[in-house]
């Protein structure tokens, strides 16, 4: 079995998840793709995040959807701090024998050799699936300098390119721009119900 993991705080999920998500579950022939919600992420501690529960409710409303994926609960189900590398331990052990796939945008591959234990989450991945983004280019050989062994892991997923952020919707839904056709329908009626943002 090949699963792909997909984490994030999804602040609120929106149409550029579901692509990346969409893509890498056929170009990387997944048989899961499990979106693996960050109750609170440790490198944004003095971010105000929406309350886990309407968050679940947004996650829910758009993997209900699709049975190609499925939300985990690794993270909701553990005390924080929320480490990636924990992360994939444990649905390592989850599910023994079967390869896995973490999830990064461009940005986040950037950053990668700031992750805490970065060299055994490559280790305790079969792969990282990367989205490109231009506005985010890494600089692979001097990662690979960083972190040894990282080339041979990356799996790039071609998307089509869209600028959408959860922080650009809310900054949209704060400031009263039209944002509506920047989410799933689901997602739509949940903030609109809740007030979020």
């Amino acid at each position: 079995m090949h699963i792909g993991i997909f984490g994030g705080t999804f602040d609120p999920p929106h149409i550029g998840h579901l692509v990346l998500a969409s893509e890498a579950y056929h170009q990387l022939e997944l048989d899961r793709l499990l979106w693996v919600l960050t109750p609170s992420p440790p490198h944004k501690p003095n971010r105000h995040i929406t309350p886990l529960e309407y968050r679940l409710k947004m996650v829910q409303a758009i993997v209900g959807d699709e049975p190609a994926f499925e939300l985990s609960q690794v993270e909701i189900d553990r005390p924080p701090p929320h480490y990636a590398v924990d992360t994939v331990e444990i649905l390592g052990e989850d599910f023994p024998g079967a390869r896995l796939t973490y999830l990064v945008g461009e940005d986040s591959l950037r950053d990668l050799p700031l992750w805490r234990q970065a060299q055994k989450l490559l280790r305790l991945a079969d792969t990282l699936g990367v989205g490109l983004r231009p506005t985010a280019a890494a600089d692979i050989p001097n990662l690979q300098r960083e972190l040894p062994g990282l080339r041979e892991k990356l799996r790039i997923i071609e998307i089509p390119l869209l600028q959408i952020s959860s922080t650009d919707i809310r900054r949209r839904i704060r400031s009263g721009l039209p944002y509506r056709y920047l989410l799933p329908p689901a997602v739509y009626e949940i903030i609109q119900k809740y007030r979020l943002y």
